[in-house]
């Protein structure tokens, strides 16, 4: 493909996550501090300059489309930019335009997501005890959340649960929420904590391998590796006994870099080439130099060439500060 994007190390980007807002009505303890500076609104892109973005990616190459935030949800006008996005899906140019989301607002916009293409849904959550619910994400209710969710299987949408392993939290409850969200017909992803951001805790006491997760459920469950692949990072495998999918996200114990076929904008136009890695790239201002696109196309093409090979996630009693500066709400996950 003429227009496809190549990095140095032969991987072809195809995909594309859009961090519309960095925003969220959760402060979870693992992504964010309890009291966050969130960028002034004026410094946002808008919508329209984020649709001239996402299309620029999807005339060269880009595939899927996921949208994440902060909570991609609480931007105003959302539904507005996902609709007139599905023109990409209606046209056979993209493969799908997808979300990941805290849940929280699902129930009111549910449908209007089906409506416009959208067939499949990450959703965060982390336990299903409601205390502890609240305690990790100092503002949520689960109550709000599971609404959230059966609206979306009520509207057709499929859905993973995304949950991320906390040493001392919720480590005994990883066996109860996969036996749950399979009987409920949804795929289950555990990640790993990321050293990304100040946070009010210490990511040390934070940390659970999920080598040693996967490890633990192997002696109550048979897990069969299976070449299952989303386009994202999760590795896979079948539960025999539920007859579901349990996906691990690994960044700290095996990284997925080889196969790294992602970058990430955020809602101010800047291009990150890789999760892990401070280098970026601005695409406001030659989005904003011009009205045709041969300035940001050739940005583009200059910033897929400074892809990195890998990130360097590090989590030990040395290293006890983010290994990136910037809140996991700023590019998504």
């Amino acid at each position: 493909m003429p227009n496809s994007m190549t990095d140095p190390f032969g991987r072809t980007v195809s995909y594309l996550r859009v961090s519309v807002t960095d925003r969220c009505d959760f402060r979870c303890t693992y992504c964010m501090a309890e009291n966050m500076t969130f960028l002034p609104k004026k410094e946002l892109l808008t919508l329209e300059e984020l649709d001239r973005l996402c299309t620029a990616f999807v005339n060269k190459g880009v595939r899927r489309l996921r949208l994440t935030g902060g909570e991609p949800l609480m931007r105003r006008g959302i539904m507005g930019f996902v609709r007139t996005l599905s023109r990409h899906l209606d046209s056979g140019k993209l493969d799908e335009i997808t979300l990941t989301t805290n849940g929280s607002q699902l129930a009111k916009y549910a449908d209007e997501l089906a409506d416009c293409g959208v067939r499949r849904i990450n959703v965060s959550l982390d336990t299903l005890d409601a205390e502890k619910f609240a305690e990790i994400t100092r503002r949520g209710r689960l109550g709000q959340v599971m609404e959230g969710i059966e609206a979306a299987k009520r509207a057709g949408i499929a859905l993973k649960l995304n949950m991320v392993a906390l040493k001392g939290f919720n480590e005994h409850e990883i066996e109860p929420m996969l036996r749950w969200a399979h009987g409920e017909g949804m795929d289950l992803t555990l990640i790993e904590t990321m050293p990304m951001g100040e946070i009010d805790g210490d990511r040390n006491e934070q940390y659970l391998p999920v080598s040693r997760v996967r490890e633990r459920l192997s002696e109550t469950l048979t897990l069969n590796d299976i070449p299952y692949k989303t386009g994202g990072p999760a590795t896979y495998v079948e539960v025999e006994e539920t007859g579901g999918r349990l996906g691990f996200i690994t960044p700290l114990t095996h990284n997925f870099c080889e196969s790294c076929n992602r970058v990430r904008l955020t809602c101010t136009g800047t291009l990150f080439m890789c999760l892990g890695q401070d280098d970026a790239a601005d695409l406001r201002a030659p989005l904003r130099a011009s009205e045709g696109d041969e300035l940001l196309n050739a940005a583009i093409t200059e910033a897929i060439s400074r892809k990195p090979k890998g990130h360097d996630f590090i989590i030990d009693r040395n290293n006890k500060g983010p290994a990136v500066a910037r809140h996991m709400s700023m590019t998504g996950g």
